[in-house]
């Protein structure tokens, strides 16, 4: 009885009661959701980056030879006065798979309107070591170091059993340096690496080919590096190291998160820019390229394939990509899949630019550009140099023109000139 009266106090029923406490949860969530919704648009929403207007320019270039190929070409740009332009490139044979030789120079002093004659860098001649490999050096990528008024080229040894069988767990971190004051470059010298990581693993065939490094305002390097953890296993794990160079002496202080992928040669000839406080670093992988930023310049996060903003792939693989920033936007150099060039080695021409999306590390298909035309050579192995925060310069040595319709022709070394605003 007395639950009954329990059930019907007040003359409502428990049915009633119920019916009335769901109605009341449905319009608390419906209400909820509502100022969810108002908070969330309240906040300011990420937008991309606004794009920025490049002009691109075509450059005077410079001739190869009739019995050689000018290739891993790249130019550093001296702020002195007057100022001056040096492009180092491998005198190498015209077939065949790292025929590299001799490293050459040529110097421009009129904004790159004309090259002097490529001079032999004789400290830097491909040369017999002590056990009986032919060693040569390349792969190099100069910069400007400002506090010591040098040039630092940095990059790999090559190194040739009887001159023919390439050994790669033979490659160093390799360097030479340039003295602005009398003009003259240093010999081949190496970096000391560690010999672990840090997962214990052994670092092995160090080197810096290829890779766009990075100064800081204080003068230390970011310079990135790939090595191999095993002797039986050419895969490669990348890393960025923070390195200090007096002027003489290049040497290895630390280096942050390691990075490789579980296929073909993992991750590889990784490169490096700092952009409105962030550092940003792109690998090459042999099926693609991969991403990843940070705050420090040594420590990144997880990395993640290079896609366009639509999501899809961004078609980039087996080569090198490198960064150019300008203005208020960040860029990257690429070569890629799906551009009427199917009959190119690894799809290496036309070289690319396009904006990247410094928050969503995407590349922003609208803004996509064509820097150098294909041409029936691969342009694949490019060089970045920064003359200021409105212009840069991209070089690029043609490779691989006697395969092709221009066979029998001289290859050249391309310039063309990048420049961000009005």
């Amino acid at each position: 009885m007395v639950s009954q009266v329990n059930k019907t106090r007040f003359g409502i029923s428990q049915a009633s009661v119920n019916n009335r406490f769901k109605s009341h949860i449905r319009l608390c969530t419906q209400l909820g959701c509502l100022s969810m919704f108002l908070f969330t648009w309240s906040l300011p929403i990420a937008q991309p980056p606004s794009t920025e207007l490049l002009r691109i320019q075509s450059m005077p270039s410079i001739s190869g030879l009739p019995d050689w190929d000018w290739t891993q070409a790249r130019t550093v740009h001296v702020p002195d006065t007057p100022p001056l332009w040096i492009t180092t490139m491998s005198q190498t044979r015209k077939i065949g798979s790292h025929g590299y030789h001799d490293i050459y120079e040529a110097v421009s002093k009129d904004h790159g309107l004309s090259w002097s004659e490529p001079r032999l860098i004789r400290s830097l001649s491909r040369h017999r070591d002590a056990q009986g490999f032919e060693v040569a050096v390349g792969d190099l990528w100069p910069s400007y170091h400002p506090s010591s008024k040098t040039i630092l080229l940095t990059g790999k040894t090559f190194n040739f059993d009887a001159g023919k069988d390439e050994h790669y767990l033979r490659e160093r971190v390799a360097y030479a340096v340039k003295s602005l004051s009398h003009g003259a470059w240093s010999g081949l010298k190496t970096m000391t690496m560690p010999d672990q990581d840090h997962s214990g693993a052994m670092i092995l065939a160090a080197n810096a080919g290829c890779n766009q490094p990075w100064i800081l305002p204080g003068g230390d390097l970011l310079l990135p590096i790939r090595y191999q953890r095993r002797k039986d296993q050419r895969v490669y794990t990348s890393i960025v190291a923070r390195c200090r160079f007096d002027g003489q002496k290049l040497e290895y202080l630390e280096h942050g998160s390691e990075h490789s992928i579980d296929r073909d040669r993992g991750l590889y000839e990784p490169s490096v820019i700092a952009f409105q406080g962030r550092f940003f670093l792109t690998m090459r992988a042999d099926h693609s390229a991969f991403v990843t930023s940070g705050k420090d310049g040594i420590h990144y996060s997880s990395i993640r394939e290079w896609r366009f903003d639509d999501g899809e792939i961004l078609g980039s693989f087996n080569t090198q990509q490198h960064w150019v920033s300008g203005g208020d936007g960040l860029y990257l150099v690429y070569t890629r899949r799906g551009a009427n060039n199917d009959h190119i080695f690894r799809h290496r021409a036309p070289l690319f630019i396009a904006q990247v999306d410094p928050r969503q590390l995407v590349v922003m298909r609208e803004t996509e550009r064509i820097l150098m035309p294909e041409n029936d050579a691969c342009l694949g192995n490019s060089g970045i140099c920064r003359l200021s925060d409105r212009e840069s310069w991209v070089t690029c040595g043609e490779v691989r023109v006697s395969y092709g319709e221009r066979k029998g022709e001289r290859n050249r070394v391309l310039f063309t000139r990048i420049l961000a605003g009005d």
